[in-house]
């Protein structure tokens, strides 16, 4: 009896990186200054910007604390 080779499974498509913001990403953040500034009347334009910039900034790495421990003598 042959041997019969299954096709292999269609590849699923990738979910866009991290790295790649989309409109909502940007337009969530944009609504979030704008809560932030006690929805109060701005400018959407400049909301939208800002939340492009702090949205592909490159991550802040964070300072590891050291702790200080004490002895007793």
């Amino acid at each position: 009896m042959p041997k019969t080779t299954a096709a292999p499974a269609p590849k699923a498509k990738k979910a866009p990186a991290k790295s790649e913001l989309t409109q909502n990403d940007i337009a969530a953040r944009a609504y979030q200054i704008y809560l932030e500034r006690g929805a109060t009347p701005g400018d959407p334009m400049q909301d939208w910007l800002r939340a492009e910039r702090e949205l592909s900034a490159p991550p802040k790495k964070s300072r590891a604390k050291s702790k200080v421990i004490t002895f007793a003598a």
